[in-house]
């Protein structure tokens, strides 16, 4: 008999933007997918229309594209099992929960939101801890049912949920799960508004879409009994459930929305690129099965099992995450980073006043110099500023220790040299700073801040011979100039 294809979804709700902890998910079921050769499907569930948000939907989209995660099939797609937005299959979720009302499945329950509020509130005035429904209609008679409905009664469907017993599924990550059902209320599957319930809606279309297997976050382990329900009381069988390790902040507690878990957007306009931030999200919770950090999306493809997830809590920590940053900037080419740098370099006033800002050589020689001095893309132009204005003034404190009496024969000695140097290297500028020191029978410790002080009004940046070299010879002379008139 033939393996079918695996078929995985990411099932986002379009509430607000897409954060790091539902990347996660996303690029697991994307990976999976890959890894095994099957599809790997979008889906939007949308059946909360009080709080749809359509800027968060299109987000979704940007945010997945930006990761590059492509869907095999869902909006912007198609596919042979759309629509892939939830409130456009309406008539699908009615129809399943006619049929488990005719199965005797489910039962009509016409409790009012006030009722179910007081009930509610006795239970935990009476230290009962089980706050579910107390499953009063699920015993009306069918005529009594059927004289409500007639005479316009709102009602919504619920789950009929064995009232003894237990429940047990297998988790791919964490093993067998049991639940008591005494546990599980008889859960909401159709709203008043004809609208289904989460349960409802994602067990129908996992089962309409061939989804084998759902990989979602942990928080959605204790739904998990309600579904296996749900597919039982349809016949169908269910897919192969793994729910994925948490995630935790920093400084303890789940990673959420509401609990700084930022949007995939706010760190590619932090500066982060996105194949650092699949690298660093990857390894939440999945390993190679080695010590690596780095390691390409491809061989990750490749790689990629439900064995090397774990089930512990894994730590979201952005130290960690722009040192990788780091380390895939270093080894980005300038000319891939310059349509990220150069929109950052046309906002400042000091860029677009010179001549050099369409010199796209030259600000690829700049970004690459500057690229592994930084953890993001946006520290790349704060430090490059020296490269095109003079400096507006001198570290106070730099320039008490160095630009003293002894620093005026240097910056002469330079000045003087620097018009008969041909060799405008990295080599030749470190040959023309021996010479002055040779000349001046000092060393290079009391000749090369006085330099750099004069080049950039301070005593940090990169290398002293790679800032020479990348300022015109007339610019250097002026900056060394304006330096000596300072001492004077």
């Amino acid at each position: 008999m033939a393996t079918p294809t695996v078929r995985v979804r990411f099932a986002p709700s379009p509430t607000g933007y897409l954060h790091v902890g539902g990347a996660r998910t996303a690029l697991f079921n994307y990976l999976f997918a890959r890894s095994q050769g099957g599809k790997f499907l979008l889906r939007i569930e949308d059946t909360d229309q009080t709080r749809f948000q359509e800027d968060s939907l299109h987000e979704i989209f940007t945010s997945l594209r930006w990761l590059g995660i492509e869907w095999d099939e869902g909006p912007e797609v198609g596919g042979s099992c759309g629509p892939y937005v939830q409130s456009e299959r309406l008539p699908l979720y009615r129809d399943h929960a006619q049929h488990l009302l005719d199965s005797g499945a489910a039962y009509h329950c016409f409790c009012t939101t006030e009722r179910l509020e007081q009930l509610r509130t006795e239970r935990e005035a009476a230290g009962i801890p089980q706050t579910g429904y107390d499953r009063l209609c699920r015993h009306l008679a069918p005529d009594e049912v059927q004289l409500r409905l007639h005479a316009g009664e709102r009602s919504v469907v619920r789950l009929k949920v064995p009232e003894s017993g237990n429940v047990t599924f297998d988790d791919a990550i964490r093993g067998a799960i049991t639940t008591e059902n005494s546990q599980i209320d008889d859960t909401v599957l159709l709203k008043t508004d004809g609208f289904p319930t989460y349960h409802l809606a994602s067990v129908v279309d996992d089962h309409a879409m061939q989804i084998t297997h759902v990989m979602r976050g942990d928080e959605w382990i204790a739904s998990t009994p309600r579904h296996v329900y749900l597919y039982r009381a349809f016949g169908w069988e269910p897919p192969i459930f793994a729910h994925l390790p948490v995630i935790l902040s920093p400084t303890g507690g789940k990673l959420s929305k509401r609990k700084g878990a930022a949007s995939v957007m706010d760190y590619q306009q932090g500066g982060f690129l996105p194949e650092a931030l699949v690298n660093f999200l990857t390894l939440l919770g999945w390993n190679p099965g080695d010590d690596r950090e780095i390691i390409s999306r491809h061989e990750t493809e490749t790689l990629f099992s439900f064995e090397r997830i774990s089930a512990k809590p894994a730590v979201f920590d952005e130290t960690k995450l722009e040192w990788m940053n780091g380390q895939y900037l270093a080894l980005a080419s300038a000319v891939s980073l310059l349509p990220l740098v150069q929109p950052q370099w046309e906002q400042q006033s000091w860029f677009t006043q010179t001549s050099e800002a369409t010199d796209t050589t030259r600000l690829c020689a700049i970004i690459d110099l500057l690229k592994v001095r930084s953890r993001r893309v946006t520290e790349i132009v704060p430090q490059s500023e020296l490269f095109f204005i003079d400096p507006q003034n001198y570290d106070e404190k730099a320039a008490k220790k160095h630009f003293t009496a002894a620093a005026q024969p240097v910056l002469q000695t330079l000045l003087t040299s620097l018009e008969k140097l041909t060799d405008r290297t990295q080599a030749g500028y470190h040959a023309w700073l021996e010479n002055c020191a040779t000349t001046l029978e000092i060393g290079a410790g009391k000749i090369n801040p006085v330099v750099r002080l004069a080049l950039s009004g301070s005593l940090s940046g990169p290398d002293l011979v790679a800032i020479l070299e990348h300022l015109a010879s007339d610019t250097i002379q002026k900056r060394l100039t304006r330096a000596l008139n300072t001492l004077s």
